[in-house]
């Protein structure tokens, strides 16, 4: 971390502060929430033949186009936000992963920066808080929040194809998922208690990187399922060091674990999205360090997106 922060600079706009760093933007508002944004092109470019990008009116269309010829199809807006993810394979059929494009699935409009516009994603970010009392937890703890270690495979994809603990809504947009917690917590989560990072590092050792084998399956049996199913793969810190730190550390965490199930067991990387929160959710409670709370977490978060309608059959090819 000492690397990033000799190359952070410090900003003050509308009250808030935005922090920049190499590959990330963090938003401090001031109420003293901190936010993290980060561009997650890069994951796909590893083992790509071609990468291109065009402008489409007020969008940006980035082509990521794979050995075989599939095609991963991102459309942002002109603020950076996503608007459209979509897989296309070699003879045309097309899969819409992620749709918030306004009067599709939860897509409402706004912008929100993805490390281009730092000043409009703090104007914006607020706007995509939803305040949601807590579920009611109607299933066993530990099968709400399972640890991936010594849990059964079939437990593992059970969970990530668990429904909703309560009704949902209606669609939700993904920032919105991303910034609500209590969003989240609608859906069973996984915690990967397997991998172990050490203080200050986002590096997933070689000698624990076998364990997301278990959880590759299960996110890989889900896809075979429905290609496009969406897993949230969350990064966190213990309560060590600077929230600042901390949010960065996170979040180059979950882009490691998503990176290392798509290189090592093929998971599509389109339908992964990843999020750092920092020392904002404690699985221990305590301001010391602690192995518990230097974790990655993984969820299914497709009916959150699409209003709790996970098991409806893939849009037809076009």
């Amino acid at each position: 971390m000492e690397d990033f922060r000799s190359e952070r600079r410090e900003t003050q706009q509308g009250g808030r502060t935005i922090i920049t760093e190499p590959g990330r933007v963090i938003v401090r508002d001031p109420s003293g929430q901190s936010f993290i944004r980060h561009n997650e092109d890069d994951r796909f470019r590893r083992g790509a033949r071609d990468i291109r990008q065009e402008r489409v009116g007020n969008d940006t269309r980035t082509v990521v186009v794979r050995p075989d010829g599939t095609q991963i199809i991102t459309v942002n807006d002109r603020d950076g936000r996503m608007l459209r993810r979509l897989r296309r394979d070699p003879r045309g059929q097309e899969v819409v992963i992620i749709d918030n494009r306004p009067g599709f699935g939860g897509g409402r409009g706004g912008s929100l920066a993805a490390g281009v516009a730092a000043g409009m994603m703090a104007g914006a970010i607020g706007g995509y808080f939803v305040s949601l009392p807590p579920p009611h937890i109607g299933i066993p703890q530990d099968r709400y929040i399972v640890d991936a270690d010594g849990a059964p495979p079939e437990v593992i994809y059970d969970t990530l194809m668990a429904p909703p603990v309560e009704s949902i809504e209606r669609p939700y947009t993904l920032d919105e998922v991303r910034y609500s917690p209590m969003v989240r917590a609608r859906m069973p989560s996984i915690d990967l208690d397997t991998i172990n990072f050490e203080t200050g590092s986002w590096d997933i050792p070689d000698d624990q990187a076998a364990k997301l084998q278990v959880i590759a399956d299960g996110i890989n049996r889900a896809i075979s399922r429905n290609p496009s199913e969406v897993f949230l793969i969350e990064g966190h810190t213990d309560a060590v060091g600077n929230d600042v730190d901390n949010l960065s550390l996170s979040d180059r965490r979950a882009q490691s674990a998503a990176e290392l199930l798509t290189q090592q067991f093929q998971v599509p990387p389109e339908n992964l999205v990843t999020q750092g929160y920092g020392e904002q959710n404690l699985k221990v409670q305590t301001d010391g360090p602690s192995r518990e709370n230097r974790r990655v977490t993984a969820r299914r978060i497709t009916p959150l997106l699409n209003g709790g309608t996970a098991s409806a059959a893939p849009p037809p090819p076009r």
